[in-house]
């Protein structure tokens, strides 16, 4: 299995997309700010530019273990320990079978979002009870990762 970069600058770049409209003041911006206890003024300043570099550069990170949990033929390479060129015939034999199963936008959807709920919220939640933030904080940004994740899922997964 080769990594397709494609599809994971796609998924990184998927996750600034959602996060412009999901944090837009029309969508969620204005109650996610209010839920943050964050001002106009206190968001004036900063740089931006960095700001969306890092961003891409973590979703990419993302992308790239977003392809562990969605594929799952990366278990059989890992298996062989990532040396296919001298694994068993079995593992040829196994991947000319399922080498493509479960290989669709769906189920890599699927998978994106269990992967939002099971463990960015988790995250989230836990960060969150910390910082003395409510349950709409907690709402807002772990929504906004289930569903990046499970467009992330869909397009590593889906994009062959």
């Amino acid at each position: 299995m080769e990594i397709n970069f494609l599809a994971l600058i796609a998924a990184a770049v998927s996750a600034l997309v959602v996060g412009f409209v999901w944090y837009n003041p029309n969508v969620f911006g204005k109650a996610w700010m209010q839920a943050a206890d964050l001002t106009e003024e206190k968001l004036q300043g900063a740089n931006m530019a960095k700001i969306f570099i890092m961003a891409f550069i973590f979703a990419f990170l993302l992308a790239m273990a977003m392809q562990m949990l969605t594929i799952h033929q990366i278990g059989a390479m890992g298996m062989v320990g990532g040396d296919i060129e001298n694994a068993l015939p079995s593992y040829a034999a196994f991947m000319a079978d399922y080498g493509m199963a479960h290989r669709t936008f769906g189920h890599g959807a699927l998978h994106g979002v269990m992967s939002g709920v099971f463990v960015a919220l988790p995250i989230i939640g836990t960060n969150a009870l910390f910082e003395r933030k409510g349950a709409k904080y907690i709402l807002i940004n772990s929504v906004y990762w289930i569903v990046t994740m499970g467009v992330m899922g869909a397009i590593v997964c889906g994009w062959h």
